[in-house]
């Protein structure tokens, strides 16, 4: 059996900086600020994004720390509204859907989700390209721990409850489109497959040494041999 991670942003989807956008407004609505713009937010979690921007804009950790549930909140309101009152800036990416066909009718490949999004914010984002959330049975968020290297041990932790027995981390493949997508696993030996439809190029993500890398999921044969060989 192989876990098929997936990262969202980037990988499976884009949203024209939907999310930033969401995030920037709800900053802004609690601390007044909205932090630096050359900030990237790729392969980062959402409680670590808001928690390096408000640091870096000079808001104290108390006062961060004790906002932080309701910044959630009221950024994902604002991701509702952006999706909701511009449909078309929400897009999946080339192949996703020919490979997620693939997968989910194997045998041997349990589908999961492994992003910095909120569980809430990952349906929003789903939802708005008609993808179908329930495909992905093991799953790690942005709510379960801020930082994104601790998320792949949550993962197989799931991944061991609803297969029932241990799971190797060479059985899990994260596929991603930042660096960050490519080292969070390697403390438990998971494999990660780079796609270079994000802000990173094939040869940026090929430096990072994951076990294969492509331009796009188009093609599906290709792929899924990179995943479960």
């Amino acid at each position: 059996m192989n876990v098929v991670l997936f990262d969202i942003d980037g990988t499976l989807l884009r949203t024209d900086g939907a999310g930033r956008r969401a995030m920037e407004r709800a900053m802004q609505a609690l601390h007044g600020v909205v932090g630096s713009a050359e900030y990237r937010y790729d392969g980062k979690t959402d409680r670590q994004i808001i928690r390096e921007q408000m640091r870096e804009a000079g808001i104290a950790d108390d006062a961060i720390a004790g906002q932080m549930d309701v910044l959630i909140a009221q950024y994902l309101q604002n991701l509702e509204s952006e999706l909701r009152e511009r449909p078309d800036q929400a897009v999946l990416c080339a192949g996703v859907l020919p490979l997620l066909d693939r997968l989910r009718g194997r045998e041997d490949v349990t589908l999961g989700l492994l992003t910095g999004n909120v569980e809430r914010g990952a349906r929003q984002k789903l939802a708005a390209v008609g993808v179908n959330f329930d495909q992905f049975v093991v799953n790690a968020f942005g709510c379960d721990h801020e930082h994104r290297p601790e998320l792949p041990s949550i993962a197989r932790g799931r991944a061991e409850t609803f297969l029932g027995r241990a799971v190797a981390g060479d059985q899990l493949v994260i596929i991603g489109d930042t660096p960050a997508d490519i080292h969070c696993g390697r403390s438990i030996g998971v494999r990660a497959i780079g796609v270079a439809t994000g802000r990173y190029s094939v040869d940026d993500l090929a430096a990072h040494g994951p076990a294969a890398v492509f331009a796009s999921l188009e093609d599906t044969d290709a792929v899924v041999e990179a995943m479960l060989s």
